[in-house]
């Protein structure tokens, strides 16, 4: 008999079935739940702290004190959302810890919000750019329901641009024109002893004259006049307003690059004052002078740079120790200080 492979191309002989996969022993079930069941492990202390700490906002701490008011002025601040918001709580506190004048503000780039809790007062302040070219701006005093709005453009020609105000809810528009060398204001205002109403203008020039500068001020029908000559060591400012004829003039002299004198005198009350600065180094400056307004002589030490900002100088902090020396009365000569430091938590 023939084999029916032969015979019949199609039909081929099964092969046996796979044996069945062989059971796992039970000791390997027992380590293989083990493991599924088993706690995951604890990370280490250290990630544990930078996950607590990863999104809280760092806090900036300033505080001042004041030997001659016996006063405390606190900041505490911090910045939100990465940077572009920062939100203050400022305060006062006596010897007896008593806090006065708490503040809290919260300043971002199109909108400021501050808040008085003694007054119960929220001053709101915001800025919108609707063009490249065009801003507007807004302040409102919440209890007083008073505020102004603004509107200002920039014009083709490079430093020139409109400004349009008004105050809100009661007050005469304000229109401002400024460029390069000044500004000029037209106001509408209402004369109460004669009824009637009429503009006011205002306005600063400034001009570049040989080596200074000369600046025009015209305000309430007041005009200064002054002009500022100032090179490596020598300025000198002379002022005069009229109508009034008063004039003064300020002279400051620089010998050396740590040495400088600065002088002012008023020719209507004859009343001067001069003061010479020294300084060592960028944190140290010694300061002394004299006025004769209050007939008082004095003499400052700053340690730390007096213009500059806590966060740049030594350890965070800046202290300036003054003496006062009335001229009538020695002996009630009186010694201050101030001290200012940050800290960063």
């Amino acid at each position: 008999m023939a084999d029916p492979s032969s015979q019949n191309p199609n039909l081929t002989t099964p092969h046996p079935p796979p044996p069945p996969p062989s059971s796992p022993s039970p000791t390997h079930q027992i380590q293989s739940g083990t493991s599924e069941l088993s706690p995951p492990s604890r990370p280490p202390c250290s990630t544990l702290s930078f996950l607590k700490t990863a999104n809280r906002p760092k806090l900036r701490v300033t505080s001042e004190f004041d030997s001659d008011s016996l006063l405390f002025l606190n900041k505490v601040s911090c910045k939100l959302f990465d940077n572009l918001a920062k939100l203050k709580l400022s305060f006062q506190n006596n010897s007896q810890r008593e806090i006065s004048q708490p503040q809290v503000s919260f300043t971002s780039k199109h909108v400021s919000v501050l808040y008085d809790v003694e007054e119960k007062n929220t001053f709101i302040k915001s800025t919108l750019d609707v063009h490249p070219r065009l801003q507007l701006r807004a302040l409102h005093n919440v209890k007083a329901q008073q505020g102004e709005v603004a509107m200002e453009a920039n014009l083709t020609e490079p430093g020139y641009s409109l400004e349009l105000s008004s105050p809100v809810p009661i007050g005469y528009p304000r229109a401002t024109l400024k460029f390069p060398l000044g500004e000029i204001s037209l106001q509408e205002k209402e004369e109460e002893e004669k009824q009637k109403r009429t503009l006011s203008v205002n306005g600063i020039l400034k001009r570049q004259v040989m080596n200074g500068v000369c600046t025009a001020l015209y305000t309430d029908e007041e005009l200064r006049l002054r002009y500022a000559y100032k090179d490596d060591a020598l300025s000198f400012i002379p002022s005069i307003s009229l109508p009034s004829n008063a004039a003064s003039f300020a002279f400051k002299r620089r010998f050396s690059p740590s040495d400088k004198l600065s002088y002012w005198y008023n020719f209507d009350s004859n009343m001067w004052s001069a003061v010479y600065k020294r300084t060592y180094g960028k944190d140290y400056k010694l300061k002394a002078g004299y006025d004769s307004d209050v007939r008082l002589g004095w003499a400052s030490l700053w340690v730390g740079d007096e213009a500059g900002k806590v966060k740049t100088t030594p350890m965070k902090m800046k202290v300036q120790f003054m003496l006062q020396v009335p001229q009538d009365d020695i002996k009630s000569s009186v010694l201050m200080f101030r001290v200012k430091k940050r800290w960063d938590i």
